[in-house]
């Protein structure tokens, strides 16, 4: 591959395409489908695009979000959160979630799910969800780039401190990632990707 076959663009100048490639070529990114509570008691429930694992022990996993919102503002207020695996029987219900509505409105309600209670933090999971982490905030970072400028995002890492799993997705002791059909975010705004057991190989470490 030469210099000619490359499409090389500097982020600051603009990508030159029709659609900016960042989001496609990180693919497939699991959804971080967030449920958190306010002071006064609201629940919020809302999916995050950029959204990953960070830390075997203790576990912790994180999501990032573009300009303050109502999940962050959340988080900091009460120290708790809960992700919730999206799956391909949820993907409608995920995608109701994201609609931009007013601080007291249900999105449990919007969406037709099931809210129930945590067991050590005070934030309902996703009932028709097969995975459920419940999490206690470690950090909130706002972002910057490498000139140290500030970014308009705040990047909210959770430890997990309780666990729930459909026993469904378990066999011999396995919990079998294919079986839940999750969904990924795949590309631009609206793309996504379904997992399922035959797109899945192995690989062998070489050590």
């Amino acid at each position: 591959m030469t210099a000619k076959d490359l499409h090389f663009y500097e982020p600051k100048n603009g990508h030159g395409l029709k659609h900016d490639p960042f989001n496609a070529i990180v693919a497939p990114r699991p959804i971080g489908w967030i449920a958190s509570r306010d002071k006064g008691g609201n629940v919020n429930l809302a999916p995050y695009s950029f959204f990953n694992a960070f830390c075997y022990v203790p576990p912790i996993i994180g999501f990032s979000s573009t300009n303050w919102k109502d999940s962050v503002a959340n988080i900091q207020d009460t120290g708790e959160f809960v992700w919730n695996l999206a799956t391909m029987d949820l993907a409608k219900h995920m995608n109701a979630t994201a609609a931009h509505v007013a601080r007291d409105v249900d999105e449990f309600k919007l969406a037709g799910l099931t809210q129930v209670p945590g067991k050590l933090v005070n934030v309902p999971r996703v009932a028709e969800s097969p995975v459920s982490f419940e999490c206690k905030v470690s950090q909130i970072i706002q972002l910057q780039g490498a000139d140290g400028k500030k970014a308009e995002a705040w990047l909210t890492l959770g430890e997990v401190v309780a666990v729930h799993i459909d026993k469904a997705f378990i066999k011999d002791g396995v919990y079998q990632t294919g079986l839940a059909h999750p969904i990924v975010r795949a590309g631009r705004r609206g793309d996504y990707f379904e997992i399922k057991p035959e797109n899945m190989f192995e690989m062998i470490r070489p050590d």
